[in-house]
C-alpha cells in the first residue's frame, strides 16, 4: 500500500496576500535638492547607502523587535568610516558637514537606532574629546572610536535633570591624584556596553567639568534601560557613580563650564535634523511602494485620489525638510550657522517627519503596525529623536527668543 504526500492546501483566488517589496528604488528627491552633491561627499553617501541596502535592512527589524543591540553592525560602520560625524581624525580622509549629514540621513533611513549610534559615538563622545580633550586624549581615543574598535558614551542627563541639564548634581571632588565622582546619569547611550564615558560633573568651585571615565572603573555601575518603545536597537543606561576615582590626566582640560557641554550639543543639533529627514524618507518610500502593490476594490491603492493626495502631502513635507537641512548645512560649512537656526532645523524636521510617518502608517492600514513593514519602527523611533538633544519645547523657546528678543526660559 502506498500513500501519497498531502498536497498543499488550495486557497481561493484573492485570499492570499502578496509579499510586499518595500525597500526598492523610489524617487525621494522631488525638488532635485541632491542633484549637485560634490563627488567627495557623494562617495561618503554612496558608501552608507550600500551598507544600508546590503547589510542593514535585511536584519535590523529583528534586532529592533527583540531589543538587541547589534554591536557587530556598529563595528562594521566603523570599518566603513560612518561613525565620526564629520570630525577630523588622523588617518581618515576629510569629511565635510554635508557628507556627515548625508551619512546620518542614510543610516537613519535604514534604522533610527543605528543613526543614533552616530549621534552618540561621533556627535557627542568623540566631539567632546575633539573639542575639549588634550593632545594625549585625542591620540588615545579618537581613532579607535571612529573605527568602532572602542565605544563611547556622553553622560550629561540625570534622572532629575533633562531639559535643565545645566542644573546637574553629579559632583567631582578633588583628591590626591585626581577626582572622586558621585551621582547618577540617565538615558546614556552606550553607557552600559563597555568603553569610555564622557561624564559631566560639578567641581568644588561649582563649575561643570568633563571627565573620561572607563566603564570598568570601580564604583561605576550601569543598568540598561528596558521597556523602550523607541530606538530599541541601541541601549541607553541608568548610571550610578559611587566614589569613582578619575585620575587627573582623565579630566578634559577644555571642559571647564557648562558652555563647553552646550557647544558639543549645539554642534549635534543639525545632525538630528538630518536624521529626521532619513526617517521621513524611509516612511515616504515605503508608502509609495505599498500604494503601488496593495490592491483594494479591484485596483491598486495608488489609483485612488485620496491616496495620491496623501502621497503628495508626504512628498511636499519631505522636499521641504531636505531643502532646509541643505541650506543650514551650507551655513554651517561657512561658519555662519546660528544656534536658533540649528534649533529651527531640528524643530521643523522632527515635526514634519512625524507627520509624514503618521500619514504613511495610516496609508498602510493594518499592515502599517507591523515591524517588518518599516513604517511603525520609524514612527516609534522618531519619538525618541523628537525628544533628545532638546525637546520641541526647548527648541521653540530658543526660536522664540530670537524672534522677540525676550527669554521665556524659567
Amino acid at each position: 500500500m502506498t500513500t501519497s504526500s498531502p498536497s498543499a492546501p488550495v486557497f481561493p483566488i484573492g485570499t492570499q496576500e502578496p509579499a510586499y517589496e518595500l525597500t526598492g528604488p523610489v524617487n525621494t528627491d522631488p525638488a532635485g535638492a541632491f542633484s549637485a552633491i560634490p563627488a567627495e561627499d557623494l562617495a561618503h553617501w554612496q558608501r552608507a547607502r550600500a551598507f544600508v541596502q546590503n547589510e542593514l535592512l535585511g536584519v535590523i527589524a529583528g534586532h529592533w523587535e527583540r531589543a538587541e543591540y547589534p554591536l557587530h553592525l556598529v563595528r562594521r560602520m566603523g570599518e566603513l568610516d560612518l561613525l565620526r560625524d564629520g570630525l577630523d581624525v588622523r588617518g581618515l580622509p576629510p569629511m565635510s558637514p554635508l557628507a556627515a549629514g548625508l551619512i546620518t540621513m542614510e543610516i537613519s533611513r535604514g534604522d533610527g537606532s543605528m543613526g543614533t549610534v552616530i549621534a552618540v559615538q561621533g556627535g557627542l563622545a568623540m566631539r567632546s574629546i575633539s573639542y575639549c580633550g588634550s593632545a594625549a586624549q585625542k591620540e588615545r581615543w579618537l581613532e579607535p572610536l571612529a573605527r568602532g574598535t572602542e565605544f563611547g558614551a556622553f553622560a550629561l542627563t540625570e534622572p532629575a535633570h533633562g531639559s535643565d541639564s545645566v542644573g546637574l548634581e553629579t559632583t567631582a571632588t578633588p583628591v590626591d591624584g585626581g577626582f572622586l565622582l558621585n551621582g547618577e546619569k540617565k538615558w546614556i547611550g552606550n553607557g552600559s556596553i563597555g568603553g569610555v564615558a564622557v561624564v559631566w560633573a560639578r567641581g568644588s568651585d561649582g563649575k561643570v567639568q568633563g571627565f573620561l571615565v572607563p566603564q570598568d572603573s570601580p564604583g561605576y555601575s550601569a543598568t540598561t534601560i528596558e521597556g523602550k518603545t523607541s530606538l530599541r536597537a541601541i541601549w541607553q543606561a541608568h548610571i550610578r557613580l559611587e566614589d569613582v576615582f578619575v585620575p587627573t590626566e582623565n579630566q578634559l582640560p577644555g571642559a571647564t563650564s557648562f558652555k563647553d557641554a552646550s557647544r558639543v550639543l549645539l554642534a549635534t543639533r543639525l545632525g538630528v535634523a538630518w536624521a529626521a529627514v532619513g526617517h521621513a524618507t524611509a516612511c515616504y518610500e515605503t508608502a509609495v511602494q505599498y500604494a503601488a502593490q496593495r490592491r483594494q476594490f479591484g485596483r491598486p491603492l495608488a489609483a485612488s485620489q485620496i491616496i495620491q493626495e496623501r502621497l503628495a502631502r508626504m512628498q511636499s513635507g519631505l522636499a521641504t525638510i531636505q531643502l532646509m537641512v541643505l541650506q543650514m548645512t551650507r551655513l554651517d560649512q561657512d561658519g555662519n550657522l546660528l544656534p536658533e537656526q540649528a534649533s529651527l532645523a531640528k524643530y521643523t524636521c522632527t515635526r514634519t517627519a512625524r507627520a509624514i510617518a503618521a500619514n504613511a502608517r495610516d496609508l498602510l492600514g493594518g499592515n502599517g503596525i507591523l515591524v517588518q513593514n518599516r513604517v511603525a519602527r520609524h514612527m516609534a523611533d522618531l519619538e525618541g529623536l523628537h525628544t533628545y538633544e532638546g525637546t520641541e519645547t526647548i527648541q521653540a523657546l530658543i526660536i522664540g527668543r530670537s524672534i522677540t528678543g525676550i527669554s521665556a526660559f524659567a
